[in-house]
């Protein structure tokens, strides 16, 4: 046998691998469809998957297989109780985009003066979406009994009650506008922009909404390139940190002031419009948290924020996150463990996590019990740091948040404005070790 010395040649041989597995796993998750296509959206994150993968796999985010239009049709017609003339002054046949529950249709209503988007759910998709679920079930429980050693159960209980949602578009458009006006409420100027729905165009299987125009996050980089700007360069570095600075923001007062959020910050569902502004769309996957896990997981954004170990074994308890731990020093690995669910920040010099490799956290920290709701939480973070990855800038979003959770804690009474300050001299002694407080 011939080994590869050449590290270019050893590269080059890899990258011929990953394009050829990319191609398969694509070709399988685009003819099996349903839950297939959820699974393409997980493994085509650039801090998970090589370069290959992601190029290939992030296309089914928004560009999976479509219904033809005349099934569209019969869907639309039959829900909104009319023909298609009698509703739409314009309407394009050929979708912008179809996901693996729906596609979108760019139209006019008549008399309107704006394009609209219309929502239409693929026939005959829920009944295949719940099969694949329940025999992703059967296969949680198989690797739970291998040297995985975490709840992976109650995470699929979660997803199958989270993905039953997202076939009510009635319950979508709902959320869509409670999450518009508490960012529109709460702030100046949304950090992110929410498309407005047509409230008499909604039903379980249609969603008429407000056209969004803007290219999706992942093609920010080839778009500067043909603009001419260097996508490398400080112009394109200093849009991309106030692109992902504006869902960070979004995200931590989803959260950690609301409890109500978002749950799906796919590339598929960011557009970035005009002036750098971003879009987030598709809100058939929100999760509204109970108070005591909204405030149990602002203390763990601060333990983590401050690197604090045993702050973040006891949010973790708090959570009803129960672990065992196989190493000498839990704490230390409870808190890595931490960073790795629920931090965006990737460790220094790495470029992908392997979250199941030999000496990964996981591996070191049986995790027995994780509350189904939380699910929601951690997939959030994982998606966004896929996101800040794939756009170049690596970020803590616990660093973020911090201040956001400790107003959470505030307003709830369980932090007093003493412990705000001793906790804040804490970290800046952390940060800067030589400092004295005044």
């Amino acid at each position: 046998m011939n080994f590869v010395k050449d590290v270019n040649k050893h590269e080059d041989m890899w990258e011929r691998q990953h394009e050829l597995a990319a191609h398969k796993i694509y070709s399988m998750c685009s003819d099996l469809g349903g839950f297939f296509l959820k699974i393409a959206q997980i493994l085509g994150k650039p801090d998970l998957a090589p370069a290959a993968w992601v190029r290939k796999l992030v296309t089914l985010c928004d560009q999976a297989p479509a219904t033809s239009f005349d099934a569209i049709r019969v869907v639309l017609e039959k829900e909104l109780g009319k023909s298609i003339e009698d509703v739409f002054e314009t309407f394009d046949e050929k979708p912008l985009g179809s996901a693996s529950i729906a596609q979108v249709h760019r139209a006019r209503v008549k008399g309107g003066k704006r394009d609209v988007v219309v929502k239409v759910q693929h026939p005959g998709v829920e009944k295949l979406m719940m099969v694949d679920i329940r025999n992703l079930q059967i296969f949680a429980l198989y690797m739970q009994k291998t040297d995985i050693k975490f709840d992976l159960f109650s995470m699929t209980k979660e997803i199958e009650k989270q993905i039953g949602y997202e076939f009510d578009f009635k319950r979508e458009a709902n959320a869509m506008e409670k999450i518009r006006r508490f960012l529109y409420d709460n702030n100046r100027k949304s950090p992110v922009l929410v498309p407005r729905v047509l409230p008499n165009l909604v039903t379980r299987k249609v969603l008429v909404m407000d056209y969004m125009n803007g290219i999706p996050i992942l093609s920010l980089g080839d778009e500067m390139a043909k603009r001419g700007i260097n996508p490398h360069g400080k112009v394109a570095e200093a849009a991309k940190f106030n692109i992902l600075n504006s869902l960070s923001q979004a995200y931590g007062q989803m959260i950690l002031k609301s409890g109500f959020f978002h749950a799906d910050p796919h590339p598929g569902n960011i557009l970035i419009s005009k002036g750098s502004e971003v879009a987030l769309l598709d809100y058939g996957q929100v999760k509204e948290l109970p108070d005591h896990l909204r405030l149990g997981y602002a203390n763990l954004v601060i333990a983590i924020a401050d690197n604090n170990a045993s702050l973040a074994l006891q949010s973790l308890r708090e959570l009803g996150i129960a672990t065992v731990a196989k190493c000498k020093n839990e704490q230390q690995e409870l808190l890595q463990l931490a960073k790795t669910m629920f931090d965006t920040e990737m460790p220094p010099g790495t470029k992908t996590l392997q979250p199941f490799s030999v000496d990964s956290s996981i591996k070191k920290i049986s995790v027995e019990a994780f509350p189904e709701e939380l699910f929601s939480v951690l997939r959030t973070v994982v998606m966004l740091r896929g996101l800040s990855v794939g756009i170049g800038i690596n970020y803590s979003c616990a660093q973020h948040w911090r201040s956001m959770a400790e107003e959470a804690l505030l307003a709830s009474g369980r932090l007093s404005t003493g412990r705000k300050h001793k906790r804040r001299c804490n970290s800046l002694r952390r940060l800067y070790p030589g400092r004295k407080e005044s």
